[in-house]
């Protein structure tokens, strides 16, 4: 059923925002640089028959793991990522970027003999034109698997949350992560699941999973994602986690909470969309602060929902601040305020 009623309120908003520095989330998975490069088209180029564009401003952020890593930053808790980068100049500017996120302590190991992922897009004013990606998707040789995984059960002793940020470039192996889920359960401690194709039905003991509708129906063969509470109850049975937050872009979230016979809608609140590159990794980054604060996963579902409407109103992948955050439960409250009226607070 759909959610009718308002967004958590300000006060519970800010409250659970404000315990966000008491949280430390490990972040695992696959990260990347994202590159744009943007510009205006105004001819065709004589070569062939494709526009030219002229180049006017590029810039890069991180992406992937470390975009979801950059958000927990910004949303003010501590963060611990961990992840595989090449011997490359992409993996010190990924670094340099990282390191203007507060609070983020990066354990990113080198594989010479892969190059770090670089998805670079090319725009025409607010446009996307094409999308350039250097990549390797091979699994981790076996000595830096196990680095990885020694380097995330000595982080996950400090963790209060944990994000499994699976973009099928090899650092999540399917031969491994049920190890780390299971030493996150022992310790009480909520893992969030952000999975692809092909590992989806390898994160069995998952506190919550949450995949987009596109790559559910996908994973169970089906045309579309599950709309029935009993479907997808079986599905969350199948996947073995406690509870499954679906996205669907534009139409919102559907949760089935543990327990629950019922699905739970909620409606999206984007206002504007201009891009949404970045909108799951926002949501992974909400919804592991606020679970590893002590949230219930109903309100950490609202509240990253809200985080996702502000998110594609930006071009590119940008955190969430705090104060974008609740500045939008504000609005979503209250309706907008009038031009130079005071908002409540």
């Amino acid at each position: 059923m759909d959610d009718p009623s308002p967004i958590s309120d300000s006060s519970r908003a800010a409250r659970w925002l404000g315990r966000a520095a008491d949280a430390r989330v490990l972040v695992v998975g696959d990260v990347m640089l994202d590159r744009y490069l943007t510009g205006a088209v105004d001819r065709i180029s004589p070569e062939a028959p494709v526009p030219v564009l002229r180049v006017e401003a590029e810039h890069a952020a991180p992406g992937g793991a470390a975009n979801v890593a950059a958000g927990i930053a910004a949303l003010g808790a501590a963060c611990d990522l961990v992840s595989v980068v090449g011997a490359d100049v992409d993996a010190e500017e990924l670094t340099t970027l990282l390191g203007r996120s507060a609070g983020v302590r990066l354990d990113l190991l080198q594989d010479p003999e892969r190059p770090t992922t670089v998805k670079t897009r090319v725009l025409a004013r607010h446009q996307q034109m094409l999308r350039v990606d250097r990549e390797s998707t091979g699994p981790l040789p076996k000595s830096v698997r196990e680095r990885v995984k020694r380097h995330v059960l000595d982080r996950l002793e400090e963790a209060s949350a944990v994000a499994l940020v699976d973009y099928d470039k090899g650092v999540l192996g399917a031969d491994w992560v049920a190890e780390i889920l299971d030493a996150a359960g022992r310790r009480g401690v909520p893992a969030v699941v952000d999975p692809k194709l092909r590992n989806f039905f390898s994160f069995r003991g998952a506190f919550l999973f949450k995949p987009n509708g596109r790559e559910l129906a996908a994973a169970i063969g089906a045309e579309r994602p599950p709309r029935d509470p009993v479907e997808l109850a079986a599905v969350r049975e199948r996947l073995g986690c406690r509870h499954l937050l679906v996205t669907l872009g534009e139409r919102g979230m559907t949760l089935l909470a543990e327990g629950a016979s019922t699905l739970r809608h909620i409606p999206s609140r984007a206002r504007e969309v201009y891009d949404v590159s970045g909108a799951g990794d926002t949501v992974t980054a909400v919804l592991a602060v606020l679970l590893g604060a002590g949230a219930d996963v109903g309100e950490a579902a609202v509240l990253a929902n809200v985080a996702a409407g502000v998110e594609v109103s930006h071009l590119g992948a940008v955190p969430v601040r705090v104060e974008e955050l609740l500045a939008a439960v504000q609005e979503l409250n209250e309706g907008p305020a009038a031009p130079g009226a005071p908002r409540g607070g």
